[in-house]
């Protein structure tokens, strides 16, 4: 590699002369330490010098196709090197085998190719994700010994892998008809605003969309700014900056913390996630828009839900939904009587924390939400018909409960370290244990007040976050949409100054980019 590119910087000083090509294409590699996302000042250019070429070809339906293929392809080269070859098989195996599964009859070929299609997708997923998780497992249960394996995870492999699966599946199920080009198929599967971190687009939704025309109305070129304003403000302002001045240093050292410190540190690393990651949920709808393509909306104000269930079906809803029709469905969902019911629940939802990362953290977050979930389906059944449980004040009560669930089992997610031995008497505990153990026995709210003051500027933007989170929207997006084009990009240089001034450190990567 190292010879291609010293050629390569030869020829171009020989034809362009001394200018600096090194710096350049150094800029352009792939660099493990610095991925190219969304809110970096770098893939802002790459944008603007793309969507100008991209307009130049909206009415050229082979060149602009191949021309977002090969720049998402190296989007995915800059965030993963050169694992973008992952797409390629993931694409090239689900689109032969979605094709021949059209004209197969017999129920045992059509269960052996969509077999074919998750051991492949999946097998995938498996080996660079959980290789060494499920090998440590192993280990501890049989005293073998297990060295971990140096395993890169390729960023996003999660998403591709669930968008090209559920293809396959719907095909199976006879939902959609197979793409007939796989250059179609793969501008579907590698579509850069979505990529790496979602949200999943179903086939039936895209598909549909690449045979129209490429149309921009008014209204959604100010729809796509305003995302991408929104979603950009969220990441860079709210979320980088309270998890580099405060929450870091609280989940990475919470016994150097009092509990009322631990306490705010879940709050702000409620509000950081949410923001990290519905941030580039909004960017991604906002770039698909300005290229003339609708995603369905990832992120509805999940804080505001009055119930665990209907958490979550505000949160990651594209993963929700997914997990729901391809997993949840495909277990027997409701239709095997109230037992199987919640059994399929639980089930759906501890792989739904798996899928979140090999850790057993990740297991034990997406279990204790499904017996959240399973509880408030029991719940549900024994209140029916009660007047109280639809009065105004009882959902109060709820959505507080619900968002202190939620923020509690945040603790469990963002902490690796399980262990804990004497949790109520400060023994050998890992970080979750550590926080719980602060703020159970160490609260100290006499020391709210010089917290609050010593880091004013994180909370500020905390509960900024959340008022923002709280209130309706909608009448700032029609407000926004409704202002000259100028004053969009107006809007875009003022934000990018604003994070300018508060930015303290390096991007931080997005949180979901590990998933």
């Amino acid at each position: 590699m190292e010879i291609l590119w010293h050629n390569i910087l030869k020829y171009l000083n020989v034809q362009f002369g001394s200018f600096d090509w090194d710096l350049l294409l150094k800029q352009l590699a792939y660099d493990d330490k610095s991925p190219l996302i969304f809110s970096s000042g770098l893939f802002m250019c790459m944008f603007a010098i793309f969507i100008v070429i991209y307009t130049l070809l909206k009415n050229k339906s082979l060149p602009r196709t191949l021309f977002v293929l090969a720049f998402s392809y190296y989007f995915y080269y800059k965030s993963s090197g050169f694992y973008f070859f992952l797409i390629a098989i993931v694409t090239c195996s689900d689109y032969i085998i979605a094709s021949i599964l059209s004209r197969t009859r017999s129920r045992f070929g059509r269960k052996s190719l969509v077999a074919l299609s998750l051991l492949i997708d999946l097998g995938l997923l498996g080996y660079f994700k959980y290789t060494n998780f499920f090998g440590q497992l192993w280990s501890e249960m049989s005293g073998m010994p297990w060295h971990n394996m140096e395993i890169f995870l390729p960023v996003g492999i999660s998403f591709f892998t669930f968008q090209s699966l559920s293809y396959t599946i719907d095909v199976y199920r006879r939902k959609i008809e197979p793409v007939g080009s796989l250059l179609d198929y793969a501008f579907y599967v590698s579509f850069f605003p979505q990529l790496v971190a979602g949200p999943i687009v179903r086939a039936s939704d895209f598909l549909p969309q690449m045979r129209k025309p490429i149309f921009v109305s008014r209204e959604m070129l100010g729809h796509g700014f305003w995302y991408i304003i929104i979603g950009l403000f969220k990441k860079a302002v709210i979320s980088d900056y309270i998890s580099v001045n405060f929450v870091e240093r609280v989940f990475e050292n919470p016994m150097q913390f009092s509990g009322i410190e631990n306490l705010l540190g879940a709050y702000g690393y409620g509000m950081q996630i949410y923001c990290d990651f519905s941030g580039y949920s909004d960017m991604a709808i906002g770039l698909a828009l300005l290229m003339g393509f609708h995603f369905n909306i990832n992120f509805n104000n999940p804080y505001k839900s009055t119930s665990i269930t209907e958490f979550w079906r505000r949160w990651h809803i594209s993963l929700s939904t997914w997990l729901r029709d391809y997993l949840y469905i495909s277990l027997g969902g409701n239709r095997k009587g109230k037992f199987r019911q919640y059994i399929n629940l639980f089930i759906t939802m501890l792989l739904g924390g798996l899928w979140h990362g090999a850790s057993l953290n990740f297991v034990l977050w997406g279990g204790a939400h499904g017996i959240a979930l399973v509880i408030h389906k029991i719940w549900m059944s024994i209140t029916r018909g009660w007047k109280l449980v639809d009065t105004k004040f009882w959902k109060f009560i709820m959505a507080i409960f619900t968002f202190h669930l939620v923020i509690f089992l945040w603790i469990i997610f963002r902490n690796a370290d399980l262990t804990c031995s004497g949790l109520f008497q400060h023994g050998e505990c890992g970080n979750t244990g550590q926080m719980i153990s602060q703020i159970f026995t160490s609260f100290h709210p006499e020391l709210f007040i010089d917290v609050v003051a010593g880091y004013w500027q994180v909370f500020a933007l905390i509960f900024l976050g959340y008022v923002l989170h709280m209130i309706p929207s909608q009448w700032c997006k029609r407000a926004f949409v409704k202002m000259p084009v100028i004053f969009y990009a107006v809007a875009l240089i003022v934000l990018i100054v604003v994070i300018i001034q508060v930015k303290t450190s390096d991007i931080q990567p997005f949180i979901y980019f590990q998933f």
